[in-house]
């Protein structure tokens, strides 16, 4: 759904501030390491539900938004989960059943659970593991937990201030190329989303086409392979902005904003050169770069890439700082040289009055 959601977003946005670092009593980086892996479940729970990529992202945001007013330590962070995936499905037309959500949920909670145990008895061969349990729909302790998330679907709802419409990069990403492309032709874009990988594709053509973005390539390197690299462009573009989601960042920039960075480090990783600060027109460049460096550190530690790489990213994250402060400062200069000089004020009236006679 299309709507700007700056209504639940703060005008600024401190980490220290969040409530279970502040009340709670945890560090940053648990509290950022709890988001991440319910972030995972979320998203796991939603590919067996079999809904939507923009229903999954719905549920995410919902859950960032929740858990930036609550802290972790007040509400159970999986029940809040399962309250978000209700909510979302709704949200983004494609309902589910609460019985088969909670079953689905509550299953994959005690497998990652039943798994952790299991990795524990390799080590204490000692340990016993309990056979996960399942709940009996019609029982007693299924009804009471189906109550407490219908409960907590509402108190997400107040959380948020019912505001459901949420703007994914997705379709940031896909506006940030057709602007860049100058290509006039809406027939490329999903009106529903914005966002179709193939039409993505189609738009990181043209770019390349008008050499607004050029893919490197041996010498003598077919057409087929620049394809190929091409492709690689479209895929890390929308796998930092799958990845944005397991982040605080929904709550901290708008989605634009973090599309531009997305776009920025798809074409590091594939190894695309253009003039960046002018491709994507980035005007607020310390929101670049934060998100940039958030996305960065998640994805090095995630999978535990090439350092050298990272750090060569850095280095190209601040060149673009250096780029667009260089470019505002030359701007300002020429607007002061064209402004003409302002003209003394005139003098006060005399408060006296004069006679006529």
């Amino acid at each position: 759904m299309a709507a700007t959601n700056t209504a639940t977003r703060p005008p600024t946005f401190d980490l220290s501030q969040l409530p279970s670092v502040k009340d709670g009593g945890m560090s940053i980086e648990e509290e950022a390491l709890k988001r991440r892996k319910t972030c995972r479940f979320i998203e796991e729970a939603c590919r067996i539900l079999k809904l939507p990529r923009v229903a999954t992202a719905t549920a995410l945001v919902f859950f960032h938004r929740f858990y930036a007013k609550h802290s972790f330590e007040k509400h159970d962070r999986f029940q809040v989960a399962v309250a978000c995936i209700l909510l979302a499905a709704k949200t983004e037309e494609s309902p589910r059943k609460v019985v088969n959500v909670i079953d689905e949920c509550h299953n994959l909670r005690n497998r990652a659970t039943a798994a952790g145990r299991t990795s524990a008895q390799a080590q204490s061969p000692t340990h016993s593991v309990a056979a996960p349990e399942k709940l009996d729909p019609k029982g007693e302790e299924f009804l009471k937990l189906k109550e407490r998330i219908l409960l907590l679907e509402r108190v997400v709802l107040h959380t948020i201030g019912f505001e459901l419409s949420v703007d994914h990069p997705y379709k940031f990403i896909v506006d940030q190329v057709r602007v860049v492309s100058s290509c006039q032709n809406s027939f490329f874009f999903c009106k529903r989303d914005g966002f179709s990988p193939e039409h993505f594709v189609l738009q990181i053509k043209l770019m390349m086409q008008k050499r607004q973005v050029e893919i490197q390539s041996q010498p003598g390197e077919a057409s087929q392979q620049r394809d190929k690299l091409m492709n690689k462009l479209v895929q890390y573009a929308m796998n930092f902005a799958n990845d944005s989601f397991h982040t605080s960042l929904c709550v901290q920039y708008p989605s634009s904003r973090i599309a531009q960075a997305c776009v920025f480090l798809a074409g590091q990783f594939a190894k695309a050169k253009a003039d960046w600060a002018t491709v994507l027109d980035v005007s607020d460049v310390e929101s670049f770069a934060s998100i940039c460096v958030q996305l960065v550190e998640l994805v090095s530690e995630k999978k535990g890439g090439d350092k050298t790489a990272f750090q060569e990213m850095r280095i190209e994250i601040e060149r673009v700082r250096r780029a667009v402060n260089s470019r505002n400062a030359a701007k300002a200069a020429s607007a002061s040289k064209k402004s003409p000089p302002r003209s003394p004020p005139p003098p006060a009236p005399d408060s006296k009055r004069q006679r006529i006679g």
